[in-house]
């Protein structure tokens, strides 16, 4: 029996995980929850996501540094996993950011601003999804 996608979401605001877990849970998916990149790494050993939601600016330890810490050898495992950025920042932004601070190009399947429309993010979701063969 195929069991649902499960997909970690990553945000310091609880209004906007809510949201989301509502969101992805209308559209059949298992939501695992993380407030931070601390957090996040954690989940990630503990739930083993089939993808990444993952904003930006959080306190503690941002999404720019979990993108980093993917890159250590402790989490190679994760380092195929798809991720979504999502940040009210502008792609180009932060990109840019991430690569000066970094020295390496942000490596992330897709990006979508903040505010989000729920059928935009569950199509992107969807197409990540069908792309790497799981099911809802």
């Amino acid at each position: 029996m195929e069991t649902s996608a499960k997909i970690l979401v990553v945000d310091d605001d609880p209004d906007m995980r809510d949201a989301l877990q509502m969101i992805l849970e209308s559209g059949g998916y298992r939501v695992v929850m993380a407030e931070d990149g601390e957090q996040c790494l954690v989940k990630l050993k503990e739930e083993k996501p089939d993808l990444l939601i993952l904003d930006l600016l959080m306190p503690r330890m941002d999404g720019f540094e979990v993108c980093k810490a993917l890159k250590d050898p402790r989490y190679a495992k994760y380092g195929n996993m798809p991720i979504i950025i999502l940040s009210s920042v502008q792609e180009g932004v932060s990109q840019r950011r991430y690569e000066l601070e970094t020295g390496v190009q942000m490596d992330v399947d897709d990006y979508v601003e903040k505010p989000i429309e729920s059928s935009v993010l569950l199509e992107r979701v969807g197409k990540i999804m069908s792309r790497i063969g799981k099911q809802k």
